[in-house]
């Protein structure tokens, strides 16, 4: 075998790809810098790294069509919400004034239209949220939509698929959708939902290219007969309920009843016409009409993926940051901000808000988790709290700001969640749900264990090296 000629071929791509990274992809300069140092300097990884995660120029021709689509179809709600970008409306619950520049910008930047009529409940345990969603399918009598990253073809994957299964024989209609990469790695298949096609349910595999790791459907998304939506971090399988090798399993997750979960439909049914070529409409059995206001929460639904043009629900993030006159507590179980995130964290740290970001104790992902600790550590000396998760592994994508405005979704605060994967996140302003979150962040730092400057300065030499190797990858993207 001619390894010279070998090398002088996959040397002769890294200089079209790194071309292509300059002149082709307008990449953010530091992802655009870490890509042309694996090209030139790690020629053979640098040229299965971008194989894999690279390749972004393909994104315009892959997901015009999906915007296109997504446009067309928002524009049906346009007229009902386009009142909320008068500055002289008011809003139903006070608390939504005080983040009418976050609300306006996420309806400007994403459509994300306001519903002010939600109730919200928080769960923060798998069973509990899996027994509500469970609930809701059995009392189902028009549809049942799901969207998962992961569906495991586990005990709990296939209670969900027999559950699902049932209400089709009762001639409801049933669509799954799941992603393609996420479902293959959480050992599921095709062959676990015959139970489902076989009684009449549909299911859409979401960019079955297994090859690109990037352009997954993240999203965590339920919605029954249109009046009952859940939304958050936790996927279906086993660990999710804390039986798997990390633990018990924390994460969020939230149930909604009112006009936002017309919003979960919309995302749904945009998602699934794309993958299916279905083209279900606005029909009054998937957007029933609204009834007795069930709450006063004010929610919008953030999505964000390639098909965007900018960020939104991390720029709902850094909107929410800089709104913070006391507090900012986020969870997340990959932690690699950008500048603008790690700028709003430190000013809000440095005016005075008490700032505080919990992460794993133990990895999922390694190169991620060294990563993670080490941008968690930068932020230190600003004024930051961070805390590692003692109680097995925290999975929750949060943040609640005041104890009054926050989100819950499936966005984790990384550049691949920010950028490259399709997101869904619940943006809500309401003092009783941001109290409730402020509360089991509380209570969950029992059983946390403070970073500090002290300890963190004393970590192995091993971990140094982990660290500075894993956060010079983590621009990649």
């Amino acid at each position: 075998m001619n390894w010279s000629l070998i090398l002088a071929i996959i040397f002769a791509f890294d200089i079209l790809f790194a071309i292509a990274v300059v002149f082709v992809e307008r990449k953010n300069p530091t992802a655009a810098l870490a890509w042309l140092m694996v090209l030139f300097f790690l020629p053979a990884i640098g040229f299965f790294l971008y194989l894999i995660f690279g390749q972004n120029f393909t994104r315009q021709k892959m997901f015009t069509v999906k915007e296109k689509e997504d446009l067309a179809l928002r524009e049906i709600f346009e007229t009902q919400n386009r009142k909320l970008a008068d500055t002289s409306a008011r809003f139903s619950n006070p608390a939504a004034e005080l983040y009418r520049d976050t609300i306006i910008a996420l309806l400007r930047n994403n459509s994300a239209f306001l519903a002010e009529n939600n109730y919200v409940e928080v769960y923060t345990d798998g069973k509990e949220k899996f027994d509500a969603l469970f609930e809701a399918i059995r009392a189902a009598r028009h549809h049942v939509h799901l969207e998962y990253f992961i569906v495991n073809n586990d005990a709990l994957g296939r209670s969900v698929v027999h559950a699902l299964a049932e209400k089709a024989k009762e001639g409801v209609e049933v669509r799954l959708l799941f992603d393609a990469m996420g479902t293959r790695a959480g050992k599921g298949s095709k062959e676990a939902f015959h139970e489902l096609t076989d009684a009449g349910g549909r299911i859409g595999v979401f960019f079955p290219s297994l090859y690109r790791v990037n352009y997954r459907n993240h999203r965590k998304i339920a919605v029954i007969d249109g009046t009952i939506g859940f939304i958050g971090g936790f996927n279906i399988g086993d660990e999710y309920l804390g039986t798997g090798p990390l633990g018990y399993w924390r994460d969020t997750a939230v149930r909604i009843v009112g006009d936002a979960v017309k919003m979960l439909q919309l995302r749904f049914l945009l998602d699934w016409n794309y993958v299916t070529e279905e083209y279900l409409g606005y029909e009054q059995a998937y957007f029933p009409p609204s009834g007795t206001s069930p709450g006063t929460t004010p929610v919008q639904i953030v999505s964000c993926g390639p098909d965007t043009r900018w960020s939104p629900i991390k720029e709902g993030y850094v909107k929410l940051i800089y709104a913070a006159r006391s507090s900012v507590y986020i969870q997340s179980p990959y932690f690699i901000p950008d500048d603008s995130v790690t700028d709003a964290l430190r000013l809000a740290a440095l005016s005075g808000v008490d700032v505080r970001v919990m992460i794993p104790c133990k990895p999922d992902h390694p190169f991620v988790y060294w990563a993670s600790l080490s941008f968690v550590a930068d932020l230190l000396d600003a004024g930051v709290r961070a805390y590692t998760y003692d109680n097995g592994f925290i999975h929750a994508k949060t943040i609640v700001v005041d104890g009054t405005a926050g989100s819950v979704g499936s966005a984790n605060w990384d550049v691949r969640s920010f950028r490259l994967n399709f997101e869904a996140n619940a943006f809500f302003y309401d003092p009783a749900v941001g109290a409730d979150l402020k509360r089991r962040f509380v209570e969950d730092l029992a059983v946390c264990t403070e970073i500090t400057q002290e300890s963190y300065a004393k970590r192995p030499r091993l971990v140094r090296v982990k660290e500075s190797i894993s956060r010079l990858f983590s621009p990649l993207g």
